[in-house]
């Protein structure tokens, strides 16, 4: 999954992609250096982030979903906590939404989901960006992510989403302390019990800039390169990177060694 912000304050790119013209370009170089799909977002999600209005929001990723869907055949992702972005993003040809709160901050999104009939990725976090990283107190990190993931599944279920369309992210650097996202990668694989996809998004996050004493967040690359192979190793399905070219050749020999049986 290629990342593309259309935001003026991502944590690393914010401002490069946010008008159409650069966006599509990105769009191409993300699909010919190997994404498989490509996450469109208009609100900013790092740590601390003010959210925007809904009209900002709709007026940032709903021109560039239209002009990358008539690029390319790949799935579009569009990276929303609302219902009524996921709804306009998919009437404009995205794929998927993927929701940074499971379905958490806007109650009409499961119900949503169900009604397009679209895949969703339920991501675990606590707070919201301005506040997540003030709750970083688990009794137990991995049990507590499993049973909101569990809840959050058993919800979308209920409201009508097919199970087979739920994706799960564990959340890396949502509500996560240093110690606690690496504990993640460590104990990846206990998450499989929820039996859904996958997802990792370990690119350019600071816990590598930490363990690298790298402040710039381009510049950790070889380090998401690392975290991608433990991932890989321990699970995932899907990453989701900023660095797609690099991380298409970590992906390929990290398969081959881990996970092909053919």
């Amino acid at each position: 999954m290629g990342v593309l912000n259309v935001t003026p304050d991502s944590f690393s790119d914010g401002g490069d992609f946010n008008s159409v013209s650069t966006a599509v370009d990105h769009a191409r170089e993300l699909e010919a250096a190997g994404a498989d799909m490509i996450d469109i977002g208009g609100q900013s999600t790092r740590p601390g982030a003010e959210e925007v209005d809904l009209e900002v929001e709709l007026a940032r990723v709903l021109p560039v979903v239209k002009a990358i869907r008539g690029e390319t055949n790949i799935p579009i992702s569009v990276d929303t906590t609302r219902a009524e972005v996921g709804k306009a993003a998919i009437a404009a040809g995205a794929d998927i939404i993927n929701d940074i709160s499971g379905g958490t901050f806007d109650p009409e999104m499961l119900p949503t989901v169900a009604r397009l009939n679209v895949p969703i990725v339920i991501m675990h976090i606590r707070g919201n960006p301005q506040t997540m990283q003030q709750l970083t107190n688990y009794q137990n990190l991995i049990g507590e992510m499993r049973d909101f993931l569990a809840a959050q599944i058993a919800a979308g279920t209920s409201a009508g989403i097919s199970r087979e369309k739920i994706i799960i992210d564990p959340g890396i650097g949502f509500a996560k302390n240093h110690s606690q996202n690496i504990e993640i990668f460590r104990r990846l694989s206990e998450l499989k019990w929820l039996n859904c996809p996958i997802l990792v998004g370990p690119s350019r996050k600071s816990f590598i800039g930490q363990i690298l004493n790298q402040p710039q967040a381009k510049a950790r690359v070889w380090g998401t390169a690392a975290a991608c192979c433990a991932a890989i190793f321990n699970g995932a399905d899907i990453l989701r990177v900023h660095d797609v070219r690099a991380m298409h050749d970590v992906k390929l020999v990290a398969d081959a060694i881990f996970r092909d049986s053919a």
